[in-house]
């Protein structure tokens, strides 16, 4: 199975890189293909709703020749992909969104002139998210945003792994987040296997 982990975090030592790895490890361990792609390495140009990738209903068709078109490519090929994100404002950091308002138009032909496909439809998302709130009140309005995403964009939302910081002068990482990421790795590809049986 392919995996595509898409990395909003600053922070390449941060808390969900952290988080992040873990995960990873447990999907290589069971041989599956993983890719991660860090957001703040790359060019990434903000959507201006131009349209023009509305007139090309099997490819990319953005006027921009950034980065978001490798993302695309990802997407298209692989069988899940994952948004790891730590929250900023009670959402995603910036260049998660701009990836999202990207893909949005680029992937789902709905705003031309006549209504097209969504060219990621059924595809499965996931999210790893680390916050300082409590979950139910630090996570929950992003985890709303993306559950409402899929449902117009065809995709098959998953679960949110979301782990909480206490504090900068705390140690995030630990023994019981390290089980939670590979048992987050674990079930949602024993989800995906058995919705594909």
């Amino acid at each position: 199975m392919k995996i595509c982990v898409l990395l909003g975090s600053p922070r390449k030592n941060g808390n969900t890189n952290a988080l992040v790895k873990p995960f990873v490890e447990r999907l290589d361990e069971k041989g599956h293909n993983c890719v991660l792609i860090n957001l703040y390495d790359l060019e990434l140009n903000s959507c201006i709703a131009c349209r023009k990738c509305q007139k090309d209903w099997i490819g990319f068709g953005c006027h921009y020749n950034d980065d978001v078109h490798k993302i695309f490519d990802q997407i298209m090929i692989c069988d899940v992909f994952v948004l790891a994100t730590p929250i900023y404002s009670w959402y995603c950091t910036p260049p998660m969104k701009i990836v999202l308002d990207r893909l949005v138009y680029d992937m789902n032909k709905y705003y031309g002139d006549e209504i097209g496909p969504a060219l990621w439809e059924g595809k499965t998302v996931a999210l790893i998210t680390t916050c300082g709130y409590k979950p139910q009140s630090g996570a929950d309005l992003w985890e709303e945003g993306v559950r409402r995403y899929c449902k117009h964009s065809k995709l098959i939302y998953y679960s949110m792994l979301v782990e909480r910081h206490l504090g900068y002068k705390s140690i995030f990482m630990d023994e019981e987040k390290d089980s939670h990421a590979r048992i987050f790795a674990d079930t949602l590809i024993a989800q995906i296997q058995k919705s594909n049986e």
